[in-house]
C-alpha cells in the first residue's frame, strides 16, 4: 500500500491556511510548463493528495513553500 500525503497535512507541516494553499496550486497546476507533474496528478473535485515521496508532491511542497 502506498503512503498518501493530504494537502492538510502539508499545510500542518507549514503552518499555512489551506484555503490560501488551494489558491497557490489551482494557480500552479494550471500552469503546465512551470509544474507537470503537478499539472498531471490535478484532478478537479478531488481532494489534494498525492503519494509519498512522487514528483507531484515535490511540486506541490516547492509552490507552497513561496
Amino acid at each position: 500500500m502506498t503512503d498518501i500525503v493530504t494537502l492538510k497535512a502539508i499545510c500542518d507541516e507549514l503552518k499555512i491556511d489551506p484555503r490560501d494553499a488551494r489558491e497557490r496550486l489551482r494557480a500552479a497546476a494550471s500552469d503546465a510548463k512551470a509544474n507537470p507533474e503537478l499539472a498531471k496528478a490535478r484532478k478537479p473535485r478531488t481532494p489534494w493528495q498525492w503519494v509519498k515521496g512522487s514528483a507531484a508532491e515535490k511540486e506541490a511542497r516547492n509552490v507552497l513553500k513561496k
